[in-house]
């Protein structure tokens, strides 16, 4: 079966340094499943938005070879809406306004055709959603996970249930930390690594990503950017790129782990060079294995 994503969708007011957008495309699982739709499909999605989402957006979607039947649409509801402020180092954001609207009782439900699907990614939902959604399917085989601080620690033990059945957990550094109380990232990743994933993806923004897994660290480098005008949505569409890959050739060896997160970095810089969804709208395959090519030589050496 396809690529189940389930997460967040939503509608954003973005404000950097550079220029903002009012009421632009995002959510995690719109970034994750377009950085997934160029390595495979179809990809079924679970969210759920208001009767005010763009009909745009959809078509755009669709045309992406995004199924949306698990798309639940609320007569009379809003949207998720999130608004937040760059500072001109990107790194930091001020947080403007959440207003959660039809996403506060999100009930994650799964297409009975989705319910076979073995490859699956919980994007940042409450720990018990993901769980909710793990216990619909019927045999999920490859599981990637997202978190955040927020999670880690107000629903700590919540997300200790859902761990054990990853295959992939996807953080940032301090995320990492946190979770395992260790300041140490090699440290740390010992530790997380008892509490079920078999790898753990650390990503350090800029600073590019670390796998860790099977005895074994890969340091990828972040692609070298000149221009950076919107850091929203790049870590999901690294875990896009990242599982759209993995779908498409089944490989889980570590060496094809480590490919899999170049592309989940080639992802995220495109993702990063236009607002919102922008730069993963109109890509082609060509220009994603270019920059692969540019990612390799860049990281070669004797």
């Amino acid at each position: 079966m396809g690529l189940l994503i389930v997460g967040s969708i939503g509608l954003d007011d973005i404000e950097t340094p550079f220029d903002n957008v009012k009421k632009a495309l995002g959510g995690s699982t719109t970034y994750i499943s377009l950085a997934a739709s160029y390595f495979t499909g179809p990809i079924e999605i679970v969210g759920v938005v208001g009767d005010d989402f763009p009909q745009e957006h959809i078509k755009m979607l669709e045309n992406h070879n995004i199924d949306l039947e698990g798309l639940q649409i609320v007569p009379g509801a809003k949207t998720f809406r999130y608004g937040c402020k760059y500072h001109y180092d990107l790194n930091v954001r001020d947080s403007l306004f959440t207003d959660l609207n039809v996403f506060e009782k999100f009930n994650p439900v799964i297409p009975g055709k989705s319910k076979k699907s073995s490859f699956v990614i919980l994007g940042n939902i409450a720990p018990q959603l993901q769980m909710n959604v793990l216990n619909q399917l019927e045999n999920p085989k490859f599981v990637v996970c997202d978190t955040m601080n927020f999670w880690i620690e107000g629903a700590k033990d919540e997300l200790l249930k859902v761990l054990p059945h990853v295959n992939v957990l996807i953080i940032n550094d301090s995320e990492a930390r946190l979770l395992a109380k260790e300041p140490n990232l090699i440290k740390a990743t010992h530790i997380i690594s008892k509490m079920g994933p078999k790898y753990l993806i650390i990503k350090k923004g800029e600073h590019g990503a670390l796998l860790f897994g099977d005895n074994m660290i890969f340091s990828a480098p972040a692609y070298p950017m000149e221009n950076i005008f919107d850091p929203t949505g790049a870590g999901d569409a690294f875990a896009g790129g990242f599982t759209g890959y993995l779908n498409k050739n089944r490989d889980f060896s570590f060496e094809n782990l480590k490919r899999a997160v170049i592309y989940g970095s080639i992802m995220a810089s495109f993702c990063v060079e236009k607002f919102s969804t922008k730069g993963l709208e109109n890509l082609s395959f060509l220009e994603i294995h270019n920059r692969f090519i540019e990612f390799r030589e860049l990281s070669n050496f004797n």
